[in-house]
């Protein structure tokens, strides 16, 4: 069965973006950058990815299917990128978008819980990455097998949190990390 990973930027505080949804303040530098590439290349955008050094025949070892919200979305339509990880099977969960606007976005507007469990439930491919936001991570929090959070060393006191929904203790064990030269950590945690 294949499995879903909440991979994600967060604050010391645990915010993934501020209250009107703009992230542009993490500091990623050079560190993270690197570490991306050599461990997660299949998470940066496909405009950016030949510009930071992951060559066109990359070969992706976590994952081969993104899920986001429409607020996760947004930012790339908004400057006229209709499939930003246009390298993986897309899908978008949605209420408002009736229509595609790209033939490799696949958007989900009924029940992610079914569509999560469809997924993992197909017999090959690598892993699904959950990339926000707050509240599909939320709904979607009984189906997340592992965490993988890359945590800035700064506060924003207010914002987004990592995830929004109903009370309910969900135990993880972590399972990795490390620090990177500019203080930013990367912790993987499986669910117990």
């Amino acid at each position: 069965m294949r499995k879903l990973t909440y991979f994600i930027a967060a604050t010391l505080d645990g915010f993934i973006a501020d209250k009107d949804g703009n992230f542009d303040f993490f500091p990623v530098g050079e560190d993270v950058l690197a570490h991306l590439v050599a461990e997660y290349p299949e998470t940066l955008p496909a405009h950016v990815a030949p510009h930071v050094g992951v060559a066109p025949d990359a070969e992706f070892r976590h994952f081969d299917t993104v899920v986001m919200g429409r607020a996760t979305y947004d930012p790339a339509l908004q400057v006229g990128i209709t499939s930003p990880y246009s390298h993986l099977r897309t899908y978008v969960v949605t209420g408002s978008i009736t229509e595609s606007p790209d033939p490799g976005v696949t958007l989900v507007a009924g029940d992610p819980v079914a569509k999560v469990r469809e997924l993992k439930a197909e017999p090959t491919g690598k892993g699904i990455w959950l990339a926000g936001g707050a509240r599909l991570a939320g709904s979607l929090m009984g189906e997340i097998d592992e965490l993988v959070i890359k945590t800035y060393p700064i506060l924003i006191g207010t914002g987004i949190p990592m995830l929004s929904g109903e009370f309910e203790v969900t135990a993880f064990t972590r399972t990795g990390g490390t620090v990177l030269a500019g203080g930013t950590s990367v912790a993987t945690y499986s669910r117990t």
